[in-house]
């Protein structure tokens, strides 16, 4: 147990932090690292997709890390804590003070006063409003200590203790920044529309197909197929809208690779809640979607980036699924 606290940071919206954390919540596991400039929180499945989002510590009203002390003096300083939380714990934390159960605002007579309270002081304002909550206090000592989180609003408060596990060892998925076949920076809810329009066929797979800068007008081409039928959702570069879906794209040759669908549905939160996203596939096929998040920070408007990576399927393993699809900064 450390004798000292390594980390403590306020936030005036625990709403704010739970919406973003919602977004890589298709795990119950997460991966916590505590650094000087913010806490990056990761979840991951099965070692083909995972998603991070980091609270920088402009987000909060007050940040203070403390660095490790060594064993001795004549030891390096460790390296910043790393642990592992249940993620559904803490956003069940970060939501004890947002709005009561909605079934309960069809029984008026049923509804206590403090319910009544939080659903009249929470009408009308955005997610991503700061002054959605009180005041939410993490605090962490150290290496076996619980993540602590103090969270009060108008004379009510909780504290919750979350406890650490060792964070199981495996490494990132690689993204190659240097070797890009595919960028593309376009409007986050147009993804999301596609992602829910080709849902409605329950495809295993899902296939990118993006047309090389240099045709005649260049695409960039969703398409899955299902029990239900087949589908395809191409956006392209030229448009007469003064804001276009696709607002840079970049693409040297004609690139291809299929993903299990049901991983790019774990993202529909993520595309919810972002404003932009960069879709990105590197030359192994890995995909890189970078959602820009705007958020309320201490001293006006900052934004954050949700990440999700995804391992291509390989060759024939769509059919296999059961997809008869073709398969053959940052912001």
């Amino acid at each position: 147990m450390a004798s000292h606290t390594l980390f403590t940071a306020v936030s005036s919206s625990a709403r704010q932090l739970l919406q973003l954390l919602r977004c890589i919540a298709f795990n119950n596991k997460a991966h916590v690292r505590i650094s000087p400039d913010g806490l990056r929180i990761t979840t991951e499945e099965s070692s083909i997709m995972e998603a991070f989002v980091f609270l920088e510590k402009s987000l909060f009203a007050s940040y203070t890390y403390n660095q490790p002390l060594p064993p001795s003096s004549q030891d390096d300083p460790p390296d910043p804590p790393h642990f592992q939380i249940s993620l559904n714990s803490l956003l069940e934390t970060l939501n004890i003070f947002t709005l009561s159960d909605p079934n309960a605002t069809k029984r008026p007579g049923d509804v206590d006063a403090f319910a009544a309270h939080r659903l009249g002081r929470h009408a009308g304002i955005n997610a991503f409003t700061s002054h959605a909550l009180g005041t939410c206090t993490f605090s962490y000592d150290g290496e076996g200590d619980p993540l602590s989180i103090h969270m009060s609003e108008s004379g009510v408060t909780t504290t919750c203790d979350l406890t650490t596990y060792d964070p199981i060892s495996s490494e990132e998925i690689p993204f190659s920044r240097d070797s890009i076949a595919l960028k593309t920076i376009m409007r986050a809810s147009s993804l999301l529309e596609a992602i829910s329009e080709l849902s409605s066929l329950n495809p295993s797979s899902l296939t990118i197909v993006a047309s090389a800068m240099s045709s005649a007008n260049p695409t960039l081409s969703l398409s899955a197929s299902g029990a239900l039928g087949s589908a395809n959702i191409d956006f392209t570069t030229s448009t007469p809208s003064d804001t276009p879906i696709l607002e840079t794209y970049q693409c040297p040759c004609k690139t291809t690779a299929s993903f299990k669908f049901s991983l790019l549905k774990s993202a529909q939160r993520a595309m919810q809640a972002a404003t932009k996203v960069s879709l990105r596939l590197d030359d192994e096929g890995v995909l890189n979607l970078q959602f820009l998040v705007e958020v309320d920070a201490p001293g006006g408007i900052g934004h954050t980036f949700v990440e999700f990576r995804v391992v291509p399927l390989v060759e024939g393993e769509a059919e296999m699924d059961g997809n008869g699809s073709d398969s053959s900064g940052e912001l």
